[in-house]
């Protein structure tokens, strides 16, 4: 592939190799996921850039874990095991996600540069933290992180 190549490009030549050699997870998550793309550009009225193709592949990353937590309820383990095994192959696409003390580290010089003092003062952290992990950490534990430090500060 070429420098050139699109991340839906990739995803399309993903899908005809998977299609010859019968993965079947592979089949399914990409087609679902090309699927949720065509929907997203159609929705917007044109085609999407990588950005764009990133943000459904998230979207779809997220979808499957939701539906994991209520299939755990239901005690689906095959369902449970169906939506991992998508999710893995989604993954990647996806930028490479950051670990537990990156995202801490990182709050931690949020927290420094806008002076935050409490937790009445989360809103001043979230956002420039959230803009910095943007698409490398789940939204839930950087909230976590945050709220942990600002209460212990």
């Amino acid at each position: 592939m070429t420098a050139e190549t699109s991340l839906k490009d990739r995803l399309n030549a993903d899908l005809r190799e998977a299609l010859r050699s019968g993965d079947d997870a592979r089949k399914r998550a990409l087609r679902m996921a090309l699927a949720a793309i065509h929907n997203t550009e159609i929705a917007r009225g044109g085609p999407l850039d990588d950005a764009g193709v990133l943000e459904v592949l998230r979207r779809e990353v997220k979808q499957r874990r939701d539906s994991i937590a209520e299939f755990e309820k239901g005690e689906r383990a095959d369902l449970v095991e169906r939506e991992q095994a998508e999710i893995a192959v989604l993954q990647q696409y996806l930028p490479q996600s950051l670990s537990r003390e990156e995202i801490q580290r990182l709050a931690e010089e949020v927290i420094r540069e806008t002076g935050a003092q409490g937790p009445r003062d989360k809103g001043k952290v979230m956002r420039p933290l959230l803009e910095r992990v943007a698409g490398r950490a789940d939204g839930r534990e950087v909230n976590e992180i945050v709220s942990a430090l600002l209460e212990g500060g």
